[in-house]
């Protein structure tokens, strides 16, 4: 499960630069429910030593500056990879389930 939210928070990062707390609103807004700022910022910070994602803080208009998370070049190739790889785990599970041509 955690590669799987690993590529979907790339994805939502790569959707548009934003925050922590916004990224785990919008998990929740895509059905992922036991998402936890808790296990988010973990996530941010692998992602972010891995060279995926680039975090720069930026005033916030309601408080302390925010980290703001953007892609960098082998993010977005990440986030291909990811979502290819995705594809192939899906139909795998599918032809399991018998439900190929449903």
């Amino acid at each position: 499960m955690k590669g799987i939210l690993e590529g979907c928070i790339l994805k939502i990062i790569d959707q548009t630069e934003t925050y922590g707390y916004e990224i785990v609103t919008r998990l929740w807004d895509y059905g992922f429910t036991d998402a936890k700022e808790g296990t988010l910022y973990p996530l941010l910070l692998r992602l972010e030593k891995k060279g995926l994602i680039k975090g720069t803080f930026k005033e916030s208009p309601l408080g302390p500056k925010r980290k703001y998370y953007s892609l960098t070049k082998e993010g977005k190739d990440y986030v291909q990879y990811f979502y290819e790889a995705w594809k192939e785990v899906e139909q795998s599970v599918k032809n399991i389930f018998g439900e190929e041509g449903k």
